[in-house]
């Protein structure tokens, strides 16, 4: 077998906008450091997302030292920007899918500029420390923990599964409508579905679930424009158990600093699902 290397590491300080490309990032208990660590929530205290409002695309987060900037991709003056530790008022009930965690307000002028951009009310919160919103009992191992996350830490997916799917389609699109936290290089398509344990340095992984799609993946992360692909061209071949899955959901133990290049170094197998 080829040997496996890690080729990008992304993350996603606000749940559902613009991703971070970096050569390195520490693991924490939750995952990467700042990945989802952030959200914005409705009236109602449910999460909002780009499946939604694809508009959310289209704006750009970085996090330079200590300080968090939103920026329009299409209009660099239209910005906010908020201290990574900022935060005000008591903890407010949080619901992501069936999950139920809380976050706390970064800052009322925050909440407007967020508001006013989506022409509806909402909050940008932030996860505490304190909170403990656990994976799902069916694949936890070690009562993991996760953070604003859909459901799991860490998302991995092979460059090789993009390039397989981009030779069916007649536009190719880039990595970003699948927002993984990781990307590896070498081995056939879709081999992160064979995946049962591995290590990247001194943490240990496991591929537990793969990760079903929605109509997210449809959203240009360029230009907010949904389409039919490529939902349609997935569902001809990688529909399984009445969903399509592209990339596989991890959970992980240790905490270390990881980076591009490191070699995957797989410890046990499994089946490949069935597509």
């Amino acid at each position: 077998m080829d040997k496996l290397y890690l080729s990008a590491i992304y993350i996603y300080p606000i749940k559902s906008l613009g991703g971070i490309k970096l050569e390195e990032s520490i693991i924490e208990d939750r995952g990467l450091k700042y990945d989802r660590r952030w959200v914005l929530i409705d009236s109602e205290g449910v999460f909002i997302s780009q499946r939604k409002y694809p508009q959310l695309s289209l704006l750009q987060v970085n996090i330079i030292d200590d300080t968090v900037v939103v920026t329009h991709k299409e209009n660099s003056q239209h910005q906010i920007s908020f201290l990574i530790e900022q935060q005000i008022g008591d903890s407010i009930s949080v619901t992501i899918w069936d999950d139920l965690t809380n976050g706390i307000e970064v800052a009322e002028h925050v909440s407007t500029w967020f508001s006013n951009y989506l022409n509806m009310a909402v909050k940008l919160v932030k996860m505490p420390e304190l909170a403990h919103r656990t994976v799902d009992k069916k694949y936890a191992t070690n009562n993991e923990i996760v953070s604003f996350a859909d459901g799991y830490p860490c998302l991995i997916i092979g460059q090789s599964a993009l390039d397989n799917l981009n030779s069916k389609l007649k536009d190719p699109i880039k990595m970003d409508r699948f927002r993984p936290n990781f990307v590896i290089t070498g081995g056939e398509p879709h081999i992160e579905d064979s995946f049962k344990d591995f290590t990247i340095g001194e943490v240990s992984f496991s591929a537990v679930k793969p990760c079903a799609r929605c109509v997210l993946i449809t959203v240009d992360q360029q230009t907010a424009i949904k389409s039919a692909e490529p939902l349609k061209t997935l569902s001809s071949y990688r529909t399984w158990n009445h969903k399509i899955m592209f990339g596989q959901n991890l959970l992980h133990q240790g905490s270390d600093i990881i980076r591009v290049g490191m070699e995957l170094k797989i410890n046990t197998f499994k089946e490949k699902i069935c597509v």
